[in-house]
């Protein structure tokens, strides 16, 4: 069996006034408010937008 790696990410800083491309990617990682958490695959792609919008979220684990 394949172990999957995992990253955590919370949303901890709100959207509002912030560019458009940058609300999209938010919403591509799945948050949707402030303190909302998700667990997604840790590949290049989900590396890439936690990076293009690291002023927002937090990265847990």
């Amino acid at each position: 069996m394949q172990d999957k790696k995992e990253v955590k990410v919370k949303l901890v800083r709100s959207v509002i006034g912030t560019r458009s491309d940058h609300r999209d990617t938010v919403r591509g990682l799945g948050l949707r408010r402030v303190n909302d958490e998700r667990t997604l695959e840790d590949t290049p792609s989900v590396r890439g937008m936690i990076r293009k919008v690291d002023y927002l979220v937090k990265v847990i684990a």
